[in-house]
């Protein structure tokens, strides 16, 4: 007898990042650094830990199902309405509310195939269909996607900056590829790595909600230092929110997170110094990567994808054993690339010194 849906035995599930106790148990090492999850190297702001401690007194009663102070301190934020925001436990659960609110069984959604996973996994186990365009010199190839685009399309969605690669479209590409398309299409464009840009062009998307069918992701988990609290926020006009409102578990985001994401929000302090630490780290490892014979994606993230030339997760395990957790890329097909967040000083010295020696014992090997 079958009792599992088709369609799911052969999906492939996500695979995250290695935990560090779990390597530590495993191989018996005492010191590990992760570099795998693009998570914020420097820790988590001092004010949002005295909010989670504060909040920690009231966690016998269930959290404000709407999350009425995190939704106006992102209004305050972004100068919008409450109405605008719809919050999640992370991104990986608004993605899956998008879907659900919007996608019907006979209607398409659109990507790359070398993007976040998760919009695949996610559209398979709603049971819809989704196609995926090549990238372009690693990056989204918007005129192939527009030309996919039909009556069937409901959802687009884009990464940007793009995961794994750390690339980006600009502000004249994407706006003129969203006023290109039809009126039935949503574009969804993640932005969970845009605290960290350094470039002039990237589009400032929020600003488009108004006109446009545009959904804007972005998350507390990567420069706000809150990835254990699983904090995502969607921004689009009040039209399509208050139809993912209704798709949203009522109680999904904990009191712990609402708290500690409203205070981080008022930690500058804190966010000027992860991007400094950012821009330091990712000029130190493009100039220390250019003297090994590895390879490298310019990225505008807190990651960068290297291409070792070698089978990526042989690579990766004869990192692991030197206490470097990173990720491999075979799961996105880029049989020899890894990706690597950017660390600390003393993170990213470690990751150089051992991804040195285990590329050189491989070329003698070969």
């Amino acid at each position: 007898m079958n009792l599992v849906r088709r369609d799911l035995k052969n999906l492939a599930a996500y695979i995250a990042g290695k935990p560090i106790p779990e390597t530590q148990r495993e191989l018996g090492l005492e010191k590990v650094y992760k570099l795998a999850s693009n998570e914020n190297p420097l820790g988590v702001s001092p004010k949002a830990i005295k909010a989670i401690q504060k909040a920690l007194r009231e966690i016998n009663r269930y959290p404000d199902s709407q999350s009425f102070y995190l939704k106006r301190r992102l209004a305050q934020e972004f100068k919008l309405s409450p109405n605008n925001f719809v919050l999640g436990n992370g991104s990986d659960e608004l993605i899956d509310v998008i879907i659900k609110t919007f996608v019907e069984n006979n209607e398409t959604i659109l990507t790359a195939n070398t993007t976040f996973l998760e919009y695949r996994i996610i559209s398979k186990v709603n049971g819809r269909r989704i196609h995926e365009v090549p990238l372009k010199d690693f990056t989204y190839d918007l005129e192939k996607i527009r030309k996919r685009v039909n009556n069937k399309t409901k959802l687009i969605f884009i990464a940007n900056p793009n995961n794994p690669t750390g690339t980006y479209v600009n502000k004249k590409e994407l706006i003129n590829f969203i006023k290109s398309l039809p009126a039935h299409t949503i574009t969804v464009l993640d932005e969970a790595y845009d605290t960290f840009i350094d470039v002039n062009d990237f589009p400032k998307s929020v600003e488009w909600i108004r006109n446009k069918n545009i959904i804007v992701l972005k998350t507390f988990s990567k420069a706000f230092g809150l990835a254990g609290l699983r904090i995502g926020f969607a921004v689009a006009k009040p039209e399509l929110t208050q139809y993912m409102e209704k798709v949203r578990q009522p109680f999904n985001l904990n009191s712990l997170a609402q708290a500690a994401s409203v205070s981080a929000l008022d930690d500058r302090i804190f966010l000027s110094k992860t991007k400094k630490n950012n821009l330091t780290g990712k000029k130190y490892l493009y100039r220390e990567l250019a003297k090994i014979p590895v390879t490298y994606i310019p990225s505008v993230a807190n990651f960068i994808l290297v291409d070792t030339r070698l089978d990526c997760f042989l690579v990766f395990k004869q990192l692991l054993k030197k206490g470097i957790i990173v990720r491999d890329m075979k799961q996105y097909g880029l049989d020899t690339f890894i990706r690597v967040t950017i660390g600390t000083g003393e993170e990213n010295k470690s990751f150089i010194s051992a991804l040195k020696e285990v590329i050189m014992n491989q070329k003698r090997i070969n």
